[in-house]
């Protein structure tokens, strides 16, 4: 008898116990009654280094984790959305701003916590931007006053850094880790 190979929407309905399933290398939960798998995979995040006038939107959190620091408008994408749209949407929600994306910036992964952030470079779209719901402020920073001490996780500060790397290009490839680095606080 074959396993669900996929997720299809469906649950499972019997009692549900952690082995390898047949096929598989790895331990999964498992409906004993079905054969349901339930696939624990990573969680994806998309965000933007959105430019202005030559300054970086950033968005002081005002939510856990890491509230009251500094970040770019990101989270995690939402089921049915392309990263890009799910950019889109973060930088809506959290500071109120239409975005223009130009490229894939990077793909940062955070292992600790099975997370991959795809991060695009992109403008703001008619300049305007306030503090959104999760976002206790919202500013445009030249680059010599951005809070660095303040910045909420190391990939927004990878992301900067890249960004400033290829300002003004209009080819590259997208950046990863930089060498030895895993994200820890």
């Amino acid at each position: 008898m074959g396993t669900l190979e996929a997720d299809t929407g469906s649950s499972p309905q019997g009692p549900i116990h952690t082995r390898i399933p047949e096929g598989d290398t790895r331990e999964r939960k498992v409906c004993t009654d079905c054969g349901f798998i339930h696939y624990e995979n990573p969680k994806i995040v998309a965000g933007a280094v959105v430019s202005h006038a030559g300054k970086i939107l950033l968005c002081k959190r005002a939510i856990e984790p890491r509230s009251g620091y500094w970040t770019l408008p990101a989270g995690y994408l939402e089921q049915g959305e392309t990263p890009a749209e799910g950019a889109k949407r973060e930088a809506r929600e959290e500071a109120n701003a239409d975005l223009v994306i130009d490229s894939l910036l990077g793909v940062y992964s955070v292992t600790r916590i099975s997370q991959v952030q795809l991060i695009y470079r992109a403008t703001l779209s008619g300049g305007r931007f306030s503090a959104g719901e999760e976002t206790e402020d919202a500013q445009l920073f030249a680059w010599d006053d951005i809070p660095w001490d303040d910045i909420a996780f190391p990939t927004v500060i990878w992301a900067l850094k890249d960004w400033l790397k290829v300002r003004g290009e209009t080819d590259f490839p997208p950046f990863a880790n930089p060498a030895g680095e895993t994200a820890q606080l």
